[in-house]
């Protein structure tokens, strides 16, 4: 009962979670966001089957989220012309058939190679399909893309998935069921197998598996979650265009996956989180959104492999142990460095987007943390240049520290796992 208990009590807690969401953010903005987080969750999972699990990484996952929202809105408007009884939550359903059929159909083309092959075989198919949707308007509408109207379709059991609650609860349940499936398929021997082909696919066919057919089936069910994520994407904006097809969204969920952790089966819930949280709330703030996410892309694949997952796993390891202690006086050191450097860096770049960018009627003066700065006045890149430095050369002075602390904890956990 106990390994039952400890099993089940993170899914309670899931399932928990979401339910309980909305009563904690209940505002518009919050609804509409977590609803996001919700499809990008499924989508990022999805892709994560291929990189982290079987080892593919490929540049047109995006294809399958698209395909499949577009023919869930096209049967959503086929429902409602023909007043057939097709409920909301039975769309999703629609979508990962469709994600399922293209991946079948492309899947065979792509997945004959692994590595870079197999990448440019990705993007080029991302391209074609991508350049392909301005071409076939009927099915693409164009750049206007196709529009629907959810409220129209048939009510299931009494909601109409008007209000955006509906539509929130309507993508946290099939969440939760694709975060679900998703895991209990990474613990079968097909999963098994995915991750023997993703280490070493020579010896994987030595044993009497095809790394091949491996690769496409991995590569189906991959297609399949992302046409899901596609069509509870259609239905919670009611409209789909090229630009989720493209190579845009494409580098949105690699960037959501990598910055999660791919190592871990939570790290692509993590980042799908936290880039959707920073998509939503970044581009109202600044026009240099993307720049952040590339520079935080950068700074995860340089100094956190494991994403954001695994540097947490680590420290839980070493709190678990009773050994963060440790590391509690290195970090105080370097903080201050580090948020000094990211300050004078942030400076920088917003006082360049002004300086750039000023319209004959705009200010050069902007307010940031609390302060004005002239982007034309020399003495504020001077401040914002000393503090960039300053910050750098510190953290570059104290890092070894954090480096010796860690070494500590690595040795005492050690000590207790042979004792």
């Amino acid at each position: 009962m106990t390994a039952n208990a400890r099993f089940l009590l993170p899914w309670l807690l899931t399932a928990l979670a979401f339910v309980l969401a909305p009563k904690i953010f209940s505002s518009g903005l919050s609804l509409t966001m977590m609803s996001l987080m919700g499809v990008m969750i499924i989508f990022a999972l999805s892709y994560n089957m291929l990189l982290g699990q079987t080892g593919l990484l490929s540049f047109g996952h995006a294809v399958y989220f698209g395909l499949g929202g577009f023919v869930a809105i096209h049967a959503m408007n086929a429902a409602i012309r023909a007043k057939f009884d097709l409920p909301a939550p039975f769309i999703p359903l629609v979508g990962g058939l469709a994600g399922l059929a293209f991946g079948f159909l492309f899947g065979l083309v792509s997945t004959k190679r692994a590595g870079i092959v197999f990448s440019m075989i990705s993007l080029g198919l991302g391209e074609l399909v991508s350049s392909s949707s301005f071409i076939l308007r009927t099915f693409f509408g164009g750049e206007e893309g196709i529009a629907t109207n959810r409220t129209k379709m048939t009510p299931f059991l009494g909601y109409k998935f008007g209000p955006q609650i509906e539509v929130y609860y309507l993508v946290a349940a099939w969440c939760f069921v694709c975060i679900v499936a998703i895991y209990a398929l990474t613990r079968t021997p097909f999963g098994r197998m995915c991750n023997a082909v993703r280490e070493n696919p020579d010896r994987a066919e030595f044993i009497g598996y095809s790394p091949r057919m491996l690769r496409f089936i991995a590569f189906c069910f991959a297609a399949f979650f992302a046409g899901i994520a596609g069509a509870l994407a259609a239905i919670n904006f009611e409209i789909m265009n090229a630009q989720q097809l493209g190579a845009q969204q494409s580098g949105l969920v690699l960037l959501m996956t990598y910055v999660g952790g791919i190592g871990y089966f939570c790290g692509p819930i993590i980042g799908a989180v936290i880039i959707t949280f920073l998509q939503v709330m970044l581009s109202d703030v600044t026009e240099a959104w993307q720049l952040y996410f590339g520079l935080l892309f950068m700074g995860v694949v340089l100094y956190s492999p494991g994403g954001l997952a695994g540097w947490a796993m680590l420290h839980a390891q070493a709190l678990r142990r009773g050994e963060a202690w440790r590391l509690a006086p290195s970090y105080a050191l370097v903080a201050p460095a580090i948020a000094a450097g990211l300050v004078g860096a942030i400076a920088m770049i917003e006082m360049a987007i002004r300086f750039f960018q000023q319209e004959p009627g705009d200010g050069a003066v902007l307010r940031f943390a609390g302060l004005n700065l002239d982007a034309n006045a020399p003495a504020s890149w001077i401040a914002a240049l000393a503090l960039l430095a300053a910050g750098v050369a510190s953290g570059r002075l104290l890092w070894p520290r954090v480096n010796d602390a860690w070494g500590a904890v690595n040795l005492h956990l050690r000590g207790k796992a042979e004792a």
